[in-house]
């Protein structure tokens, strides 16, 4: 570890704080329908928008109204990407002349662009046309991220107001969410990693003879406009097979960070934001504190471990940390921090092979996944998942003291605290019972880059991966019909089966009379408070996937000390 690896992430992080309060009390006005600086030009927009689809701003949904409204718009969001890869072979802005997706590849791909998670199973420059780049996966891209931002939005909502028991309008969110905030912010960022020389045309692929006399492909390609909401909207699928660490996605250490900031910038205002809800700015920043002490605690490991290397190459006098599967343009720690970013949302963009991490650097980012990726997690999904814990946290505080436990002034009952369990149950259930049927069947298995504890630890990451809705991949785990079928299952259940407890506690909590603050009163804001939440999260994520992380990397961890390989 070198001195410049940390002030790089400390600079990453002094940026994230400085961007945090401008951009959270920004969507906090947009959100509560107050006017902001982008009015005079947007609102004729949204008032038109609104006009033509017949949606009154002002009337607004149950948590139950609001939750049908958000799976009727993704089902036939996820139908028509769908239709679209099973037909791009005849429509147009096809200059290679890629073939229809197959049934099941399509299927995968359409439920994972459409519940954010961008699991790729193929490789974006030899399959999709820049029509379907463009109208399907950019397009998803933008709106289930808006979706994600929608949620949380009705979450903060129900857990702060006490005068009416209603969340909000999804229509209403949803297009502030992209009218307000990834629109004007993709824009210009588009313009920046253009600037930096990411492709941004519709001109066929080139070929060309490189100065040793091989043959290469140059892609082209509208890239510049899905890379920047591919990183703001926590999607994470590429425009190509190398992700971020392709000179193309990703062309300069300047565009890495900003690539970064994208990625974690919207997670983590909205914490002010939810201050501002809140009316006390103290419990937004007690959850930022949270989040960054999770961040810090996942890069400090990963560095540590990557910067530390493989004993058994060291041994034979190759040093300067693991760089196998990095650019070297990134090197150790840039592509640490990349892996810790990347995984504490739910992005799943990468600029470097987490299949060929250490043991423990490669547990990192599926330790960041196991523990809901909630530092500071996806556009509005790391919020609300953090709520979760927060509810969780304050009954085992009540439990300790004696008292009925309450957050914010509202008694946390019975009813909420199962819909937490609930939602904390939807990520073991569903990465680690297909994990365990995988690992004995034939098709399970069949696609492993890797035998052994890697292998175990591929399948592992894979499913934990979609459940998650990150998307990101031990890269040794290849497609087949049984993969293709069952993640795009494990992917709809890690949406929406977690965001439906949470639109459930939100509907429960909103309109709950507060209650005023004692003597006795725990207060949810307090360092104390950060560390009790801190240990409710660590628990349940390692009690929970200790004994499968022992299986995995934990196991392969202890053979690379005794100079054993698979």
């Amino acid at each position: 570890m070198t001195p410049q690896g940390w002030l790089q992430a400390a600079v990453f992080l002094a940026i994230v704080v400085a961007l945090t309060k401008p951009l959270g009390l920004y969507m906090a006005r947009v959100f509560a329908g107050e006017r902001t600086f982008l009015s005079p030009l947007l609102a004729p927009v949204e008032r038109l928008l609104f006009r033509v689809c017949r949606v009154d701003p002002v009337r607004e949904m149950s948590a139950a109204s609001y939750l049908f409204a958000t799976l009727a718009f993704s089902v036939l969001g996820l139908l028509y990407l769908y239709v679209l890869l099973r037909t791009q072979k005849w429509l147009p802005l096809n200059p290679q002349d890629f073939d229809n997706l197959t049934p099941d590849n399509a299927w995968n791909v359409a439920v994972s662009f459409a519940t954010n998670t961008n699991w790729q199973f193929y490789s974006g420059e030899s399959t999709m046309s820049y029509l379907s780049q463009m109208a399907g996966l950019t397009w998803h891209n933008f709106v289930s991220g808006a979706v994600g931002i929608a949620i949380a939005i009705a979450v903060i909502r129900g857990v702060t107001r006490t005068d009416r028991k209603t969340v909000g309008n999804f229509w209403v969110d949803v297009t502030r969410a992209l009218l307000y905030v990834l629109l004007p912010i993709s824009f210009i960022g588009a313009l920046v990693l253009c600037w930096q020389g990411m492709p941004q045309n519709f001109n066929p692929y080139r070929d060309v003879t490189t100065l040793e006399g091989a043959k290469q492909t140059i892609t082209g390609g509208p890239m510049a406009s899905q890379e920047v909401i591919k990183e703001l909207g926590t999607n994470g699928g590429g425009f190509v097979n190398a992700n971020s660490a392709s000179p193309n996605e990703n062309p300069t250490p300047f565009s890495n960070l900003f690539e970064m900031l994208l990625i974690f910038v919207i997670g983590a205002a909205l914490t002010y934001t939810y201050g501002r809800f809140a009316r006390d700015q103290r419990q937004g920043w007690a959850l930022f504190v949270a989040m960054a002490l999770l961040f810090g605690a996942g890069y400090t490991v990963a560095y540590a471990a990557e910067a530390a290397g493989n004993p058994i190459v060291h041994h034979l006098g190759v040093a300067g940390g693991n760089m196998e599967g990095k650019e070297c343009r990134f090197g150790v720690p840039a592509s640490s921090l990349f892996a810790a970013v990347t995984t504490d949302t739910s992005c799943g963009a990468v600029n470097s092979a987490h299949d060929s991490y250490t043991p423990l650097g490669g547990l990192v980012p599926l330790a960041n996944m196991q523990l809901g990726e909630i530092a500071f997690g996806g556009v509005g999904t790391g919020l609300y998942g953090m709520i979760l814990f927060v509810v969780l946290t304050v009954f085992i505080a009540g439990l300790m003291v004696g008292r009925t436990p309450e957050y914010l002034g509202k008694k946390i009952e019975a009813r909420e605290v199962q819909l937490a369990i609930l939602g904390a149950l939807v990520l073991p259930i569903f990465a680690l019972v297909p994990v365990a049927i995988s690992v004995l069947i034939p098709a399970g298995t069949a696609t492993l880059g890797n035998g052994g504890v890697h292998g175990f630890s591929e399948l592992l990451y894979g499913f934990t991966s979609t459940t998650e809705n990150n998307g990101s991949a031990f890269g040794g785990l290849g497609g087949n019909l049984y993969f293709n079928v069952v993640m795009g299952i494990v992917m709809l259940a890690g949406r929406f089966l977690f965001l439906i407890p949470a639109l459930a506690l939100a509907g429960s909590l909103a309109g709950k009379k507060s209650v005023a603050e004692t003597v006795g009163t725990f207060t949810t804001y307090s360092p104390i408070f950060v560390v009790l939440l801190l240990g409710v999260i660590a628990i349940v994520g390692a009690l929970t996937f200790f004994p499968a992380d022992a299986l995995g990397p934990i196991v392969e961890h202890l053979q690379m000390l005794q100079g054993k390989v698979q």
